[in-house]
């Protein structure tokens, strides 16, 4: 049985291999993918939520991905292996990743920025770097919910709306994203408390 992928605007396309790595049988509809997803994604909320251990290395967010994908994909905590319509060469997840949360504890450790920039600058730099097959800015946006709790601040609610959907608010999600890429971070920070 195989999926009826319907990829909104902005979102990973997946490749034939990764696709053949979806563990349930029953789903055939991109509805049924996102809601599986979804059910998904509330079990690793929950294990996150729990977790006390230091957040900023790549083994937790492996554990994170893992937690909120590994019922969907058997790729779930992995690192892709090949280059996507975003993200850095695939070949450099590792480093770039490494940067992205050393700057982050820095941030942290010296006041760099309050805890909402702190959190959208992760997020964005996340999703930039694209480290997984997908998922990738449900995990950044859920690491950096985690994130700003940890420094004192409530969870962001990123529009109020499911951001996997084609929507308008989706569109501003992108659009945010988008401006951030030319280092205008505002909109993003904005859109994450809108």
């Amino acid at each position: 049985m195989s999926v009826n992928v319907d990829y909104p605007a902005g979102a990973t396309p997946l490749d034939a291999d990764e696709l053949a790595s979806l563990i349930p049988g029953h789903i055939t509809s991109q509805a049924e993918l996102n809601e599986w997803e979804q059910l998904n994604i509330v079990h690793g909320d929950g294990w996150a939520r729990k977790q006390r251990k230091e957040m900023l290395n790549e083994g937790f967010l492996r554990q994170l991905h893992k937690q909120m994908f590994g019922e969907t994909w058997r790729w779930a905590g992995e690192f892709r292996k090949s280059d996507k319509n975003i993200g850095v060469d695939w070949l450099k997840i590792g480093v770039e990743l490494k940067k992205l949360l050393d700057d982050v504890r820095y941030q942290i450790e010296h006041g760099s920025f309050v805890a909402d920039e702190i959190a959208v600058r992760l997020h964005h730099r996340l999703v930039a770097i694209h480290p997984f097959p997908n998922g990738n800015g449900r995990h950044a946006r859920l690491l950096a919910d985690l994130v700003v709790e940890r420094l004192g601040q409530p969870r962001f609610s990123w529009g109020s709306r499911n951001l996997v959907d084609a929507s308008e608010t989706r569109q501003r999600y992108i659009a945010a994203l988008q401006a951030a890429d030319a280092r205008d971070i505002a909109p993003l920070l904005a859109f994450a408390r809108s």
